[in-house]
């Protein structure tokens, strides 16, 4: 795992649809405004997902409030509007990953979320670009 974000606000803008292209996520930004000046506290990104049970849902892919701005409410406000714009959305669910260190996983589980690694057994899996890039040329070799 690197130690932080690889993308660029140029990535970010193309990705979401910024700069007028295909969007293939939503970010929601938290501003906090006081007297006249305005800062940014928090922001979650997600994109659509499918479940062949349920049908589309929502995909967390990351969620994040400053340090500074946590334990005020700040992450449930994100995560009410994350709620509200999948059912908007017609989502049946939001899924999210969660590294099991992480001291938010209370916080999640306050909110009414299932650590579905302890009541389904799910594992996660990944293929990396090396992986990808191997598997698509064995598929121009076949």
């Amino acid at each position: 795992m690197s130690d932080g974000p690889e993308l660029t606000e140029q990535d970010l803008a193309r990705d979401s649809g910024l700069d007028g292209g295909q969007e293939c996520c939503h970010i929601y930004v938290l501003d906090l405004k006081e007297s006249d000046k305005v800062t940014t506290i928090g922001y979650a990104i997600c994109f659509f997902a499918y479940s062949t049970w349920k049908g589309r849902f929502y995909f967390l892919e990351d969620i994040y409030v400053k340090p500074a701005y946590r334990g005020i409410g700040a992450g449930a406000r994100i995560f009410r509007e994350v709620a509200n714009k999948a059912k908007e959305f017609n989502c049946k669910r939001v899924d999210f990953h969660v590294l099991s260190w992480n001291p938010a996983s209370k916080f999640y589980r306050k909110l009414g979320a299932s650590d579905l690694t302890e009541i389904e057994q799910w594992h996660l899996y990944r293929l990396h670009e090396e992986q990808l890039d191997t598997l698509s040329k064995e598929l121009e070799n076949k």
